[in-house]
């Protein structure tokens, strides 16, 4: 059975299972705009923050925003300077802002940390008849996202993001922490979940979800 979610296990989940399916999307951003030494990333909503460790591991000097103290505090535990809130006067302006989880996200806090010119990418789910996870929400139209905040197109790109599980229990664990489901009913949200993965599951009981996911780069004028 999965254990019943709370705060605290619902982010070590995200953290030992889930977050690790979108390293494709966080690789794909960073050599699209070769993210390397003397960069300054600030990375909204980082979850337990893998992102950001992807681009450390390139050199660059990093800052997280996590409003949810759970994943904060796993994010802390890797050693990440991680904020409840974006910097309202960073001692030196970012030239990349993050916003992997744009639905959730408070770009206007965050835009006046980045530089002129500096590089703002949003992303999300990609169409809804490339992606296989069950019950997705509408994809969140980034273009208009950007728009709105002002920003200056710079073109786009669109990921496979393969989600892959050893097993169906595995497979409803880190979904579930991914924030797409009502866990108001834990026990009927999983039990949904269960049946609506049979059809992903393989001969071996692993579980393979493809998805594609779509980023947008835009630039502060």
């Amino acid at each position: 059975m999965t254990p019943t979610p709370t705060a605290t296990n619902v982010a070590r989940d995200w953290a030992e299972i889930q977050e690790r399916m979108l390293v494709p999307l966080y690789e794909a951003v960073y050599d699209r705009l070769e993210i390397g030494p003397g960069d300054r990333v600030l990375g909204l909503d980082c979850g337990a923050g893998l992102s950001l460790l992807l681009a450390a591991g390139r050199g660059a000097r990093v800052t997280g925003v996590e409003p949810r103290p759970a994943l904060r505090e796993l994010a802390r535990e890797r050693v990440l300077e991680v904020l409840s809130a974006p910097p309202e006067r960073p001692a030196k302006p970012y030239g990349l802002l993050t916003a992997f989880s744009p639905g959730r996200t408070d770009l206007a806090a965050a835009l006046p940390g980045v530089r002129r010119g500096g590089a703002v990418v949003l992303a999300g789910w990609g169409p809804p008849e490339r992606c296989t996870v069950p019950a997705l929400p509408a994809p969140v139209d980034l273009d208009a996202l950007a728009e709105r905040a002002g920003l200056r197109p710079d073109g786009s790109g669109r990921v496979f993001c393969p989600f892959g599980y050893a097993d169906v229990g595995s497979a409803v664990r880190g979904l579930l922490s991914t924030g797409l489901y009502d866990l108001s009913d834990p026990g009927q949200a999983e039990k949904e979940l269960t049946e609506e993965l049979h059809p992903y599951e393989r001969a071996d009981g692993t579980v393979w979800l493809p998805n594609i996911f779509r980023y947008v780069v835009a630039r502060v004028p």
